[in-house]
Formats: C-alpha cells, structure tokens, sequence
C-alpha cells in the first residue's frame, strides 16, 4: 500500500468562478462612483452653499460637510471593495476562510449601498431643511439637479443598482452546496499501487557494511549439481614392488 504525499489538484467549480467575477465588477462599478463623486464635487459644494445663502445657517459649513461625508462614504466603500477583490482571489483558491470573511464583508456592503439607494430614492442630500431658517429638502434637490449634469443622477442610481446586485449574487453563489466540496478541507490521498509495480525494500544504512562471506567456504553454484572428488586408489594387497621396477634383484632361496 503506497501512500502519497500530495494531494490532487482541485478542480474549482464555476460558480466559484462567477462568484469572484462579480466581485471584481463590484470593485469596478465603486471605482466609477468614485470617479463621479470627484469629478461633482465642486457643483455639489456651490449648490449647497447658494441653497443656504439666505438663511441664517452656515452654507459654507453645510458644504463642506456633505462634502466631506460624500467623497469620505465613496472612499470607504471602495476600500471594501477591493477587500473583496482581494479575497475572491482567495476564494479562487479554495480557502473557507476567505469565503466567510467575503460573507461578512459583503453583508456589511449590501447595508451601505442599499441604504444609499433608499436615501437617493427618498430625496437624495437631506441637509436637515425645512425649518423656518433654512431650504427645504426640495429646493435643495433642485439646486442639485440644476448644478449638476443631466447624467449624474441617473448613471448614480444605476451604479448602485447593479452594485447591489452583483454583490448580492456573489454572495448567493459562495453559499450554494456545490460550492461547498471546494472549500472542504483535502487530506492527503491514498494512491494504489500501480500493476506491475515492485515494492521498495527497506535501504540499507549508509556507511554499514553488508555481511561477509566466510573466507574458505565454497559458495553454492548457482546451478548443476556439485561435483564430488574421485575416490582415493585402492592400496596394493602387498607391499612387494613391482617387477619392473629397477633396483636389485632378491636373492634367490637355495
């Protein structure tokens, strides 16, 4: 049984992949709102400040103020944003804790955009008017309209429109069940052994020596079979040397 030590590559699904593509373009559309706001500040802050000349509230004071708090909510919300854009990055990764903390981001955004929309809806700047000393909510919005371009407000409440909704589907899609295998965690895998395949054995230490053969012991051959010396030559039944043999003769018995 072979373990492995690498875990196989994951393959994400699409609607991770979606997921993150609203991300980005929620990133973008704050980007462009951010750009508008900037680009209007100015006319917003003389539109509010002639709408307060004649009363006995501060103009440039409520200019400045609803300035600030524009251009300080649109940078806010794109720094969330690209908190988001980072972690969809993670998400493409397949970590649960992006995913989670994309969640809480994103319900803390859904709150700031829809909010913005029902305030757009309700009147847009509400400067606290309509007292006996200041310009009512209208004639603050009709000075808003009449500095700013024709565009603005429109291309304003689309923005938020569709930031709203992809936020929203992103959100949804992290939350599906088929995204959930992704973002499990993965142990390391078994792997059967492939057929055919030798076992390792277990290597010998470095630096130990294997053993021996013991000096003077024939080792076995590895075929056939052994061969056995012949037998000694049998001795003579007398030691009487032979005939033939040169030396001297025996004497004779007379």
């Amino acid at each position: 049984m072979v373990d492995s030590q690498s875990t196989p590559a994951r393959q994400r699904p699409s609607i991770v992949s979606i997921s993150s593509y609203l991300l980005f373009l929620f990133l973008a559309l704050q980007v462009i709102s951010l750009i508008i706001t900037l680009t209007t500040f100015g006319k917003t802050r003389d539109a509010l400040r002639e709408a307060y000349a004649g009363s006995a509230t501060d103009g440039e004071q409520v200019a400045d103020v609803f300035a600030v708090i524009g251009i300080g909510s649109s940078i806010l919300l794109l720094l969330l944003a690209v908190v988001l854009g980072v972690l969809a990055l993670f998400n493409n990764q397949g970590r649960n804790g992006a995913r989670i903390t994309t969640w809480i981001v994103g319900g803390i955004m859904v709150c700031c955009v829809g909010g913005g929309l029902l305030s757009n809806a309700a009147g847009g700047f509400n400067t606290g008017g309509g007292t006996t000393d200041g310009p009512s909510p209208e004639e603050i919005q009709r000075r808003l309209e009449e500095a700013l371009p024709s565009w603005v407000t429109p291309v304003s409440l689309l923005l938020g429109v569709l930031s709203l909704i992809a936020l929203i589907a992103a959100l949804v899609l992290l939350a599906l069940p088929k995204a959930n295998p992704f973002f499990r965690k993965q142990t390391a895998g078994w792997e059967p052994p492939t057929p055919g395949a030798s076992y390792p054995g277990h290597p010998q230490a470095p630096g130990q020596p294997g053993y021996p053969q013991a000096s003077g012991e024939p080792g076995y051959p590895s075929s056939g079979e052994p061969s056995y010396p012949p037998p000694p030559p049998a001795s003579r039944p007398d030691d009487t040397p032979p005939t033939d043999r040169p030396g001297s003769t025996p004497p004779s018995a007379s």
